[in-house]
């Protein structure tokens, strides 16, 4: 039996000065193929970081370059690569800069493979510590309520299982997965309710995958996946209001519970190709996903205060990729370009009737969103093996830039809006080989 055990990930958030709020989707349980549409920047740190991975030292590199230990976590299929059992642990910790949350996981994977079946699955625990209310948002009127055990210290669960099976001698492999998340809570939803007293969170997130690979003898490969991912939470948000009593005349403190819903569908198509270019070890790769999400519920969050109800998303995904493995040294580039189209709205709680004396019937619209996004992702990293283990070196450069044009059908003003901003992400590490046993230490820093 081949272990692995791997040295504790480590992460130091520090985004902008001014922290907000993922408004049209968060980021999500196993990410992969499921493209996240973020409109402000937020310091959510790596709540999702749960997978073992060899190249996320090397800047997260992957469409040109195998990654042995996290691509059957992304596409099950790639399980095939698998060959004895393989027992990894991946235990990360990363904190968000200014008192602004940190979190624990404690993940445990098994992967296994045979000649004709492979299969693996993975248990993770994970302890999140929220933001430091008082300090971060000054919260200092009204009488002191505290924090609950659970909006100090949420737990979450994550569970996944795939398996598979190789075609014969054809070169193909068919395999499923399935996760599960059982969420107490989301890492930076403090951000989106700043004005409040109290959050409860309670959420879950079930992701389904249905992927094919295929190779060539002469070391081309291919990859179709499939996907569906449901995500739901709901967030109980406290405020506290100074309420006059005339009948008493006198002030009193009264608290106002409000329940928010966010609710993300999304069904996702994803192909790969790789091929080797010469024989010097350098591989071409090229990707393309795409994302149809609806939004049955987003929440109108204090920081952004965009009326919005329902939702639809069309986001898309290209990349192209170089790598190479030779004497030892591996490099490898991503260049991948996001346009994403956002439509979402408000509707009509009843009639109502414009500026202009027309008539909006209860459930139509009356603020109408549309989004356009073109956001770019670089992706690159530098490795080297040694005879008692290797070095890596990565760097990753995400540009997010959009445009909003606003449509309010009772005010009937038209508005446009223009964001974007640049997050870095470097990163290392480190390991040791030990028979066999393997050692490895990476850490990220985000900034932006």
């Amino acid at each position: 039996m081949k272990t692995r055990s791997w040295t504790p990930n480590t992460t130091l958030c520090a985004i902008a000065a001014t922290l907000a709020a993922v408004s049209l989707s968060r980021a999500e349980p196993a990410a992969g193929q499921l493209i996240p549409i973020r409109t402000v920047p937020v310091a959510s740190g790596d709540q999702f970081l749960m997978y073992p991975s060899e190249n996320l030292a090397l800047g997260g590199t992957s469409i040109a370059l195998e990654d042995r230990l996290l691509d059957p976590f992304i596409n099950p299929a790639k399980g095939a690569r698998l060959t004895g059992p393989t027992l990894v642990t991946s235990p990360t910790f990363y904190v968000v800069s200014n008192q602004n949350g940190s979190g624990r996981t404690l993940p445990i994977a098994m992967l296994a493979g045979s000649e004709g079946w492979f299969g693996g699955g993975s248990f993770s625990l994970q302890e999140l510590i929220a933001a430091d209310r008082d300090r971060v948002f000054g919260i200092w009127w009204g009488p002191d309520v505290g924090q609950t055990l659970r909006e100090q210290s949420a737990t979450n669960l994550y569970l996944h299982g795939f398996l598979g099976r190789r075609l014969g001698e054809s070169g193909l492999s068919l395999a499923g997965s399935v996760s599960w998340a059982s969420l107490g809570a989301i890492d930076g939803v403090e951000h989106l309710y700043a004005l409040s007293q109290r959050i409860d969170q309670d959420g879950s997130n079930v992701d389904l995958r249905l992927g094919l690979l295929g190779e060539t003898e002469s070391g081309q490969s291919f990859e179709a996946l499939v996907l569906h991912s449901r995500f739901e939470a709901t967030h109980d948000v406290s405020y506290l209001d100074n309420v006059w009593f005339e009948d008493r005349m006198f002030w009193q403190w009264v608290t106002r519970t409000e329940t928010n819903r966010d609710e993300t569908h999304t069904t996702g198509v994803h192909l790969a190709y790789t091929a080797p270019l010469t024989e010097t070890g350098w591989r071409f790769g090229t990707s393309a996903t795409v994302n149809a999400k609806s939004h049955p519920k987003i929440p109108n969050y204090e920081i952004q205060n965009i009326p919005r109800d329902p939702g639809d998303s069309w986001a898309y995904d290209f990349g192209v990729g170089l790598s190479r493995r030779l004497s030892g040294t591996t490099v490898g580039i991503d260049l991948v370009f996001e346009p994403i189209w956002s439509d979402t709205w408000a509707e009509a709680a009843g009639d109502t009737v414009s500026t202009g004396g027309d008539v909006i019937r209860a459930g139509e619209k009356t603020v109408e969103n549309e989004f356009f996004f073109s956001n770019a992702t670089i992706r690159m990293g530098l490795g080297h093996d040694f005879s008692w283990g290797g070095v890596g070196l990565g760097v990753a450069l995400r540009a997010i830039r959009y445009e909003l044009e606003q449509f309010d059908n009772i005010e009937e003003t038209r508005r446009t809006q223009r964001e974007n901003w640049m997050e870095w992400t470097p990163s290392w590490g480190v390991t040791v080989g030990l028979a066999d046993l393997e050692l490895r230490y990476l850490g990220r820093v985000t900034t932006g």
